[in-house]
C-alpha cells in the first residue's frame, strides 16, 4: 500500500510563493534598495578579452555568433549583462546565469560554478543550434528570470 504525503508539494509551492513575494516590487521604506536589474537591456559575451557577441535588448537582436569544432571546447566565454549604453551593470550577490542550450546533441554549454556567469561551449556533433542568456534572481537552480534573451545562433562544425 503506497502513502501519499501531500506536505512536500505544499512547502515546495509555498516556498515558491514566498520567493516571488520577496521579489516583489520595491519597498518605499527602503528607498537605497537598488539591485539594478531595471537598468539591464543588453548582453556581451566575451572570448580571451574580445567582444565575440552583443545583445540589444531593445532591437532583440544578436550581433555575432559562436562557433566551436566537434569534439572541442572553447576558452571561457565571459557573460556580461550590460545597460542602454553598453556599460556593465553591476549586480547584487542573488543573481545568476542560465544558459539553455536548444539541442544538447550538438553543444553543449558549461559552467565551471553553477550560475556563474560564464563558460565554456563544448562541440559535441556538426550542426547547428542556438543559446538563450537568463538573468535569474533568487537562488541557483530556483530563481525567476529578470532578463532573458533571444536565441543566439551557434555553428558546430570542422574548420
Amino acid at each position: 500500500m503506497r502513502h501519499f504525503q501531500p506536505k512536500l508539494p505544499l512547502a515546495l509551492a509555498t516556498a515558491g510563493l514566498l520567493v516571488l513575494a520577496a521579489c516583489g516590487g520595491d519597498d518605499p521604506m527602503e528607498p537605497d534598495h537598488d539591485d539594478h536589474a531595471g537598468e539591464v537591456e543588453g548582453v556581451t559575451l566575451s572570448l580571451s578579452g574580445q567582444t565575440v557577441a552583443s545583445y540589444d535588448g531593445d532591437s532583440g537582436a544578436w550581433t555575432g555568433e559562436l562557433e566551436v569544432e566537434p569534439g572541442e571546447e572553447t576558452a571561457h566565454i565571459g557573460v556580461q549583462f550590460v545597460d542602454h549604453d553598453g556599460h556593465a551593470v553591476t549586480l547584487d550577490d542573488d543573481f545568476y546565469l542560465r544558459v539553455d542550450v536548444a539541442n544538447e546533441s550538438i553543444a553543449e554549454f558549461e559552467q565551471d560554478t553553477p550560475g556563474e556567469f560564464g563558460g565554456h561551449l563544448h562541440g559535441v556533433a556538426e550542426g547547428d543550434t542556438e543559446l538563450t542568456f537568463s538573468l535569474m534572481h533568487g537562488a541557483v537552480g530556483s530563481g525567476h528570470a529578470d532578463f532573458v534573451t533571444a536565441p543566439l545562433h551557434v555553428h558546430v562544425h570542422e574548420h
